[in-house]
């Protein structure tokens, strides 16, 4: 919400600073209701959300995705918070599932945040163009430019996080069946 941009922007500059791009605008509110009135607009949607309970449990139903989908460009993609592989495998086998349905392109990736439940979160990947591969960056720095900016990221780790464990890959397998 507002607050947390605010307080982003005054106790944790540095990594608040992309809210200053000029190719970045914030929308505070409602987003099923901003994203009604904007069909086939965005080029890339970026869904931070809370949990899935209360009113951030519509964020992850089949109804979200479908108004993503509406809302994204023919080439869009969208990039959402897809919750702890090791807390909650069948929410997210479920919506990577109904979203094949909606989506050529769907994915699973996470990352590890010690400050987070069991220290991993995960994002859902969607795409409306075929041709999309999430494993591969898109860029790449040298070595020393990589190290320079980055202190966690570089493409190994991108392509790594992709790679599920086994009793991840199989729950959400046992879900396309």
């Amino acid at each position: 919400d507002e607050a947390v941009i605010r307080l982003s922007k005054k106790y944790l500059p540095s990594m608040a600073i992309g809210f200053s791009h000029p190719k970045v605008t914030v929308n505070v509110g409602d987003g099923f209701e901003f994203m009604k009135n904007k069909s086939n607009y965005f080029d890339v949607i970026i869904t931070d959300s809370s949990d899935p309970v209360g009113p951030a449990e519509s964020l992850f139903g089949v109804n979200y995705y479908k108004l993503l989908n509406e809302a994204l460009n023919s080439t869009g993609i969208a990039c959402s918070q897809g919750e702890c592989m090791w807390l909650h495998k069948d929410l997210i086998a479920s919506v990577l599932q109904f979203n094949r349905e909606i989506f050529p392109v769907v994915n699973y990736a996470y990352t590890t945040i010690p400050t987070y439940p069991s220290g991993q979160i995960g994002f859902v990947l969607v795409s409306k163009n075929s041709q999309t591969n999430f494993e591969t960056p898109l860029r790449s720095w040298s070595p020393e430019a990589e190290a320079k900016l980055c202190r966690y990221y570089n493409k190994q780790i991108h392509s790594a996080s992709f790679i599920l464990p086994n009793f991840a890959k199989l729950a959400i397998a046992s879900k396309q069946q």
